[in-house]
């Protein structure tokens, strides 16, 4: 069966809205049906589908998964947005900073975009809507911010990445602090100048920011302290050697259920098979996706599709800047109208041999993999964030996006950066 005839057929079931997982199950087993002297049959695609999922270091994104929903529930996200609006607040741009910088703290807790954008745009955006901030800016700043999830560690699509290239995870976690940092900084600064611009109703941020203060800074920080302390233990865990991902994954949800529970009181022992409940329902479809990607990514293999892309683009593209160029134009496409999962799943092993061909790090272009499918997250028409966002606010996906456009333009300035400037991936590693 023809390459090209397979990857039209994948996208045409995609357009009438066949399920992603669904349609890498129907492609894997195409070239086989088409014909059958092809080495891999409904059998070999079963066993490969399995064989992906028996993987020590995927067992971190169920956990990272519940440990995220636990916070969002335990109120944890609130207590996080109140220290920093404690110290933003009363500075230009100063809510939406702290709601930036809340999602760039709940990102190091959930790992997941869309889990940011749910958990702190619940929570943040009545409030920048109470102080005067446009409906439509407050939902796409908590939009745009919550691509940080994927960005800074622990990161889900980084986990997935490790996967599909057999790179370091502990490694890519390093590799996306400063990229998450330096996107956060832009993102910021546009706050603070779109504020300038606009104006703010500095009587009802004071008034906030007033009752904040009265309660006096020990006591926000001992209300907030096990929230903030919560990616520092994760992390620290991680870098210090003392647990892999996958440990310190199961370590957040240990610590989530005792300080929401407990500390926080947030939640009850009867509120636990909700969460449960939840978690397995937002998980299950990415394990289904991620073992048929797997299965999808044999066949690719055994038809040799990474040689031949790779090939292709080596062969007719000389120069370096160039192919890093078409690499990227090609992912942000595809982020435009792929999950993130499939996407790294698929693409890692097609891709990488090219990235790697041009003497860059595995490491450094799984950076830009990520950040190219975070833009994904903002951007129509598969913009999930958009639509976690929409479904808070009913603000259309479209304004939303319309809103968002120069916070995107900052996300891909500092994709560039990220491309070209090896440092900014690998300075900690």
């Amino acid at each position: 069966m023809p390459v090209g005839l397979l990857f039209i057929l994948f996208v045409v079931f995609l357009i009438i809205a066949i399920p992603v997982g669904i349609t890498l199950g129907i492609t894997a087993v195409l070239p086989h049906i088409f014909d059958p002297s092809f080495t891999v049959g409904a059998k070999y695609l079963i066993r490969a589908m399995f064989g992906g999922l028996d993987s020590f270091p995927l067992l971190a994104v169920p956990m990272f998964v519940l440990s995220g929903i636990i916070m969002a529930k335990g109120g944890i996200s609130r207590k996080i947005f109140d220290i920093f609006a404690y110290f933003f607040g009363r500075f230009t741009a100063g809510m939406p900073c702290a709601v930036i910088v809340t999602c760039l703290f709940y990102g190091a807790i959930s790992g997941s975009a869309p889990a940011t954008v749910a958990a702190v745009g619940s929570m943040t955006i009545p409030i920048l809507i109470g102080l005067g901030y446009d409906k439509t800016f407050s939902t796409s700043v908590v939009a745009v911010a919550g691509g940080l999830g994927v960005i800074i560690p622990p990161s889900i699509p980084f986990i997935m990445y490790g996967m599909a290239s057999g790179a370091s995870v502990s490694d890519l976690f390093l590799a996306g602090i400063i990229p998450g940092l330096v996107i956060a900084a832009l993102l910021m600064g546009f706050s603070v100048f779109y504020c300038k611009k606009n104006g703010e109703d500095k009587a009802r941020i004071e008034a906030e920011i007033g009752k904040l203060h009265e309660k006096g800074f020990g006591k926000v920080f001992r209300e907030s302290f096990w929230a903030i302390l919560s990616p520092v233990i994760v992390l620290g865990c991680i870098y210090s050697g003392i647990t892999s991902p996958t440990e310190a994954a199961v370590i957040s949800v240990y610590y989530a259920l005792i300080v929401s529970l407990f500390i926080y009181k947030e939640i009850k022992f009867k509120d636990l098979w909700g969460i449960l409940v939840e978690a397995i329902k937002t998980f299950t479809p990415i394990l289904f996706i991620l073992a048929a990607s797997t299965a999808f990514s044999r066949v690719l293999t055994l038809m040799q599709v990474p040689q031949t892309v790779s090939s292709f683009i080596l062969g007719n593209f000389s120069s370096k800047v160039i192919i890093l160029l078409v690499i990227n134009v090609f992912l942000l496409i595809v982020g435009m109208v792929m999950d993130t999962t499939p996407a790294i799943l698929i693409l890692t092993p097609i891709l990488l041999p090219i990235a790697q061909g041009i003497g860059m790090d595995p490491i450094q272009f799984g950076v830009i993999m990520v950040v190219n499918l975070a833009i994904g997250f903002v951007t129509p028409p598969i913009g999930v964030n958009l639509f976690v966002a929409s479904a808070l606010t009913d603000v259309p996906v479209m304004e939303i996006a319309r809103k968002a456009m120069p916070m995107i333009g900052l996300f891909l300035v500092a994709l560039l950066l990220f491309t070209f400037v090896p440092a900014f991936s690998l300075l900690l590693l």
